[in-house]
């Protein structure tokens, strides 16, 4: 009975309490829509999401990352509700998560560990799997001193703190070591990837980029029609998926690659160099939106950074706003003097005023309803076509 008892209780999802900071370079809207995020991270890990606390401060507490009086205030929430783990939405030190180890007493997370842990959890292929798993070392390197807080009760002694540093420093060069080997697994799969990649032949490639969740994965499935793992959840695609495509009478390549989020861990951007190397090789990049997204334009603003920051940001793009049938907005009255907000934005008037912009070409369409396909296969098409006749001016019998 007990066994049956104890078994249900592991099955049982976390419950997680959230927080984050509104400072000044991020004030307390962003903190909320920063936490939104959050709480479907950790829905995505299996967790539940219960609460959330803010608070203002001008910079993080070095100690414990939130004031003193905010702290008891979540430490007695933590404990009248029974909490399994309090996720923070910055990246935490190794003293942080010590001392809020001590006064929560409960499992402590920072985004950066929870994305790792999803990204493990969605890890399929040995490339995937090898990528994450080094990322997670470099995480935990630098924070190995967590793990030894059974000695701290122990005052130093003879022979006590001599034993624990030892015992520190030899898992840090395990850790190192691992670190060393999978590098070197990854350049070895890099070489691999990269001869695979020029072994593809004379033919244009395009890949899918822009923030998790918006629909690139569905929007893959529906282009190339094949069956490819599509859900909604954060980071539901990891291993990148090449396809050959075929519009009219023009072949190319596409492929779907991992979700940009915002505060992605720099470690992680590091162990995925062969995936967001087929971003930097493709001849175009199709940016897909979720025009449904309340800050949409924010997902743009990460997803052109990042490209920037891996040295794709000169690549040429098409815009494609998905999930059309998602968008809901609420009209405004004659007489209503507030300032409009997005929320009274029509699609038409969104329509109008990207569709005006010169820097990329756009279109909006719905993956799932298929609304607007055929004007999207068209745009494809004639782009794909024309970097073709540049890129390959001496192959171009297709035309």
């Amino acid at each position: 009975m007990l066994e049956k008892k104890t078994k249900s209780i592991k099955e049982s999802p976390e419950k997680a309490v959230l927080v984050g900071l509104a400072t000044k370079s991020q004030g307390k809207d962003k903190v909320e829509e920063y936490l939104d995020e959050l709480a479907f991270l950790v829905e995505t890990a299996g967790g539940i999401p219960v609460d959330r606390f803010t608070q203002s401060l001008e910079y993080p507490n070095p100690k414990t990352y939130v004031g003193s009086g905010k702290l008891e205030e979540i430490s007695q929430y933590v404990k009248a509700a029974e909490i399994d783990m309090v996720v923070f939405d910055d990246e935490l030190g190794s003293s942080q998560i010590r001392n809020l180890e001590k006064v929560l007493e409960c499992k402590i997370l920072d985004r950066t560990n929870l994305i790792l842990d999803i990204f493990a959890k969605r890890a399929q292929t040995a490339h995937a799997k090898v990528q994450v798993e080094l990322a997670q070392y470099q995480y935990m390197l630098p924070r190995l001193t967590r793990m030894w807080t059974h000695l701290e009760r122990q005052k130093g002694g003879i022979g006590l703190r001599g034993p624990g540093e030892t015992e520190i420093e030899t898992d840090r060069r395990i850790i190192r070591d691992k670190i060393s080997l999978l590098k070197k697994k990854l350049v070895q799969i890099d070489k691999q990837k990269s001869t695979q990649r020029k072994s593809r032949g004379q033919m244009i490639r395009v890949a899918l980029v822009g923030y998790t969740n918006v629909g690139k994965s569905t929007l893959m499935n529906l282009l190339s029609k094949s069956d490819i793992f599509a859900e909604n959840k954060l980071f539901a695609t990891l291993d990148t998926t090449v396809r050959k495509v075929v519009i009219e009478n023009v072949p190319f390549l596409l492929s779907d690659t991992v979700g940009f989020i915002r505060k992605l861990p720099h470690n992680l951007v590091e162990s995925f160099k062969s995936t967001l190397d087929e971003m930097r090789e493709s001849d175009i990049l199709v940016h897909v939106v979720d025009i449904s997204h309340p800050e949409f334009e924010d997902q743009i603003k990460t997803v052109t950074q990042t490209l920037s920051e891996i040295g794709a940001g000169h690549k040429p793009v098409i815009m494609v706003f998905n999930k059309i049938d998602a968008y809901t907005f609420v009209e405004k009255d004659d007489d209503d003097l507030t300032p409009i907000e997005k929320e009274n934005i029509s699609l038409v008037e969104l329509k109008k005023s990207w569709m005006a912009k010169d820097n990329h070409p756009c279109i909006f369409i719905s993956a799932k309803t298929k609304e607007n396909y055929p004007e999207l296969k068209d745009l494809l098409y004639s782009h794909i076509r024309e970097v073709h006749a540049k890129k390959y001016p001496y192959n171009n019998f297709l035309y």
